[in-house]
């Protein structure tokens, strides 16, 4: 049964980190044309995406390593920094609370403040999970 688990979080490590790679090359066009609506758009949806692959990949491991109580994204963020697997739990949070925003842009503002925190700060956060699960990965 470990095992399943094991592969399981895996694969959705395999996915996680095929979201991070476009969400990149997402955000390096956004750097480069931030006025570009058609690249912020670009960003934001592929957080969405890279996000939610996020918090289930922490899920999936959490659970590999016998945790239960993680089927939430911001419970799944608390535990993640409890056992060092994250080192900012405050910036997931923020990061969880951004992507229910998304769901609500109305306002170009909104739109430009959330890819802003995207490329700036939420991308780090995704970087370090991806290098921290990537070492677990290739052990």
């Amino acid at each position: 049964m470990t095992e399943t688990k094991d592969i399981r979080w895996k694969q959705r490590f395999e996915n996680y980190k095929k979201a991070f790679n476009s969400l990149q090359v997402s955000k390096e066009a956004y750097e480069k044309d931030e006025d570009d609506q058609f690249i912020r758009d670009s960003v934001i949806q592929r957080y969405e995406f890279t996000i939610e692959l996020a918090w289930k990949t922490m899920k999936d491991y959490l659970e590999e390593q016998g945790f239960t109580d993680v089927s939430s994204p911001k419970g799944a963020a608390r535990k993640a920094f409890q056992e060092g697997l994250v080192t900012d739990g405050e910036g997931w949070i923020e990061a969880l609370e951004d992507r229910n925003k998304t769901s609500h842009i109305y306002e170009e503002s909104m739109a430009i403040e959330i890819a802003t925190a995207i490329v700036e700060v939420h991308f780090l956060l995704f970087r370090d999970l991806y290098l921290h699960l990537k070492r677990e990965y290739d052990v």
